[in-house]
């Protein structure tokens, strides 16, 4: 035996025992020490993130049973619109938006179930946070829940013409299932989304049950990324529960309206290590904007993506 194992066998020797068949190269009993399954199971999260390895078959087959449940619903949009910024008029929204996603798919903290929130009120997190779930559904191999948590002023079922119930209340009271709650976005096939609910008498207790982180680890589950609309951070306690059991936090701020008190006490609120990153929403273009500016490199005004040659823009 080597000089590691021996030291292990002296202070834990419990799960000396355990590793010592592999060390002797015979097969690992099954066991239910919960100690070792504890160390098994963070030292596969260490060197495999779940986020890189591919689903058992079986997983994937439960996820397409479950899914063939749900309803398929058109969304209405009204035009002229910020939402779903895809078409050739917002050319420069949607590479935002693309820029967005490619910073959350290649965070180093691989991050899955989402909080959009926000400082204050009219800041735009339920826009973003529909805008972000769309482009995320974008990818072939992604298949994204958008969920609305704000049971105090719930916007995505106005925002997309869908019906408010069932929805997320519906499901954290058991008075209907998961898949029930679930529309698919016939525009976008990747897209599902989970509007509010039935307006509950009061949140808190809601959110303050089992229930909650339940359903969060089924969509996890499910679903590649699930994106969570939350209302703002210090307004409520809601955030709080809300936030829990998620991976991250992006914060919606928008310039001119929120006011500088509330980002901050939000940003002392947010945990620094669930943090992703602040989205300046509704910025107006810079009024001393040039040809020479990086946003002109790839946009004409009105004609969608052209790539300009810096070398001729200069020759002029």
């Amino acid at each position: 035996m080597s000089k590691l194992f021996e030291i292990l066998n002296k202070s834990e020797p419990e799960i000396a025992q355990m590793i010592r068949p592999l060390l002797d190269g015979q097969p690992q009993p099954a066991t239910h020490d919960s100690a070792a399954a504890e160390v098994i199971a963070t030292s596969l999260e260490v060197s495999d993130p779940p986020s890189n390895r591919s689903r058992p078959a079986a997983e994937s087959a439960h996820a397409e049973s479950f899914l063939a449940q749900v309803r398929t619903l058109g969304l209405h949009v009204p035009a002229p619109s910020p939402l779903l910024p895809f078409d050739d008029g917002q050319w420069q929204a949607s590479e935002q938006y693309r820029v967005l996603r490619t910073r959350i798919v290649q965070h180093p903290k691989r991050p899955r179930l989402i909080v959009i929130s926000s400082a204050a009120p009219g800041d735009g997190k339920s826009i973003s946070a529909i805008n972000i779930a769309a482009t995320l559904s974008l990818k072939s191999e992604a298949r994204v829940l958008l969920v609305d948590a704000d049971f105090r002023k719930s916007a995505i079922h106005v925002q997309l013409g869908l019906p408010e119930a069932p929805g997320l209340t519906d499901v954290l009271s058991g008075t209907c299932s998961p898949e029930e709650a679930l529309v698919n976005a016939r525009e976008l096939p990747n897209l599902y989304l989970m509007c509010a609910g039935t307006p509950p008498a009061n949140p808190v207790e809601l959110l303050d049950s089992s229930p909650w982180p339940a359903l969060c680890a089924q969509m996890r589950s499910l679903f590649h990324y699930v994106v969570v609309d939350s209302p703002p951070v210090a307004a409520v306690a809601d955030y709080d529960l809300i936030q829990a059991p998620c991976d991250g936090v992006v914060l919606v701020v928008r310039p001119d309206h929120t006011p500088r008190q509330l980002l901050r006490r939000s940003l002392e609120i947010v945990a620094k290590e669930k943090l992703l990153g602040v989205v300046l929403n509704c910025v107006p273009e810079w009024f001393l904007a040039t040809s020479t500016s990086p946003n002109y490199y790839y946009y004409s005004k009105g004609n969608g993506p052209r790539k300009v040659d810096p070398l001729a823009r200069h020759a002029r």
